[in-house]
């Protein structure tokens, strides 16, 4: 049992490090949520009220204990993954990998 949750762990670790996952999660938090954040920062520096509020209730709503935003930056993250590096069948692998194993252990 042990020695499964470790492979587990390794796989999921070497999945969660991959630079080209990183790059599309990096990019897909942007599209999510990453841009109120600059917004909120900008408009603090300049003084700008319209960008503070904006941002601030946005983020507001990200910090809601519902919101579905790491779903969707997840989903985002998975689509950019397969547009930008079509040919990583090693990341994509990992991932059908976890997906069957989280599927096998649920019909148990």
């Amino acid at each position: 049992m042990r020695e499964r949750m470790k492979q587990f762990g390794k796989t999921v670790w070497e999945f969660l490090v991959n630079p080209r996952l990183l790059l599309c999660f990096l990019l897909a938090w942007l599209i999510t949520n990453g841009w109120s954040y600059i917004m909120l920062a900008v408009g603090t520096y300049f003084g700008i009220g319209w960008m503070i509020t904006v941002a601030g209730a946005y983020i507001a709503i990200l910090w809601f204990p519902f919101s579905p935003e790491k779903i969707v930056t997840v989903a985002i993250t998975i689509l950019l993954l397969r547009l930008l590096f079509p040919g990583d069948t090693r990341t994509l692998g990992k991932l059908k990998a976890l997906r069957a194993k989280i599927c096998e252990k649920k019909k148990k």
